[in-house]
């Protein structure tokens, strides 16, 4: 599959840059039944042409969001970072649990994370290679999720390093921390790979371990966010939260080791996909909301609030703050606003609601009569 989609890309950009050409899926595909006919390429024919045509529809998927905005420039795929292959209902077979691929005679050796539902049956099968020389088979089924029963709970979720989440209920839970839990056998792992003479077998096993100890953390890491993320949904009908900009944080190269380990954007993303599911309201708020500086109590907001400053106490009313508690309520209560009236949490963003109203270049228009 690597080869196939390096070469169709390679091919793609040539094309470019030299008749100023572009090549479309159609295109590559039939490149792929000339590649099959020639004599260095014949042993693509030894495989299901499914997976071929799925990685060249990918290649045209990465162009479509490379001319979209959405990302960069496709990059050749590289062998020491694995691959995939995906396979169609026309390309395997699924009988008594077991996985049949297209042209391969024996079942695939599974040892199942979780049994299908009854009935299931796949209309996808992806089979991965991960570079740690793990190898994942991956079931695509239809299944109907049930929505769980209402609460009347709601809660407010502050983000955070020391703690990853401080709840609205004065609860926090403690970061994990994974990278740093298996930083120094990272680094036993990477100092032997560096010592490995390029192009040798010994650096090929040294730099299996290093995949395997980063497959450990992120495995760890995946793991926690799972269960946290689940026990949040199940519990609580309202989930409120920031709308935080984590791509924009991590170019604080003092921070960005931290805010890549506490991975803020996978349990957002987590949250969404699982309130969705199990039919929970999930509320994102302004970014720019003063949750941290703003005291529940009486609505006053202080000018400054340093990040080694945990607790504080309201020159206004006297109340005390722990910084984390007081900004996971303060965005509940924004998320709470957001979701009865609509409006926006930061009074100098409210838009006039008189019908017509428009502000041109800092100028309000007077409605049309």
């Amino acid at each position: 599959m690597r080869l196939v989609y390096n070469r169709a890309l390679a091919l793609r950009t040539e094309a470019w840059y030299l008749e100023q050409k572009r090549v479309g899926c159609s295109e590559t595909s039939a490149m792929l039944t000339a590649w099959k006919k020639t004599e260095e390429l014949n042993f693509l024919n030894e495989v299901s042409a499914v997976p071929l045509q799925q990685c060249l529809r990918h290649l045209q998927t990465a162009y479509n969001n490379f001319f979209d905005g959405r990302a960069k420039y496709p990059n050749f795929k590289k062998k020491r970072n694995g691959g995939s292959a995906e396979f169609t209902k026309s390309a395997f077979r699924f009988q008594e649990g077991q996985v049949y691929l297209a042209k391969c005679a024996t079942p695939l050796q599974i040892r199942w994370s979780r049994t299908l539902p009854a009935g299931a049956t796949p209309s996808t099968i992806t089979v991965k290679l991960a570079p740690s020389g793990r190898w994942s088979v991956s079931l695509l089924v239809d299944v109907e999720i049930e929505t769980l029963p209402q609460t009347n709970t709601q809660i407010g979720i502050d983000l955070g390093i020391t703690s990853l989440l401080a709840l609205s209920t004065g609860e926090k839970i403690t970061n994990p921390k994974g990278f740093k839990a298996k930083y120094r056998k990272l680094l036993r792992a990477q100092k032997a790979l560096s010592r490995k003479l390029q192009g040798s077998n010994n650096r090929h096993k040294a730099r299996l371990k290093v995949a395997r100890v980063h497959q450990e953390i992120a495995d760890a890491r995946k793991d926690n966010l799972n269960k946290l993320t689940t026990r949040l949904v199940r519990e609580n009908q309202t989930i409120a939260v920031e709308n935080l900009a984590v791509k924009n944080m991590v170019k604080n190269r003092k921070l960005a080791l931290a805010i890549s380990d506490a991975s803020w954007g996978e349990l957002v993303r987590q949250l969404e996909y699982k309130c969705d599911w199990y039919g929970r309201t999930l509320i994102k708020i302004d970014r720019w909301f003063p949750s941290s500086k703003r005291c529940f109590e009486c609505g006053n907001i202080v000018e400054k609030m340093p990040l080694n400053v945990r607790e504080w106490d309201c020159p206004n009313c006297g109340a005390h703050h722990d910084r984390d508690i007081n900004a996971a309520k303060n965005i509940l209560a924004a998320g709470l606003a957001v979701s009865v009236c609509g409006a926006t949490v930061r009074p100098e963003q409210s838009k006039s609601v008189r019908a017509g109203a428009k502000t041109l270049k800092g100028k309000k228009q007077k409605p049309k009569s």
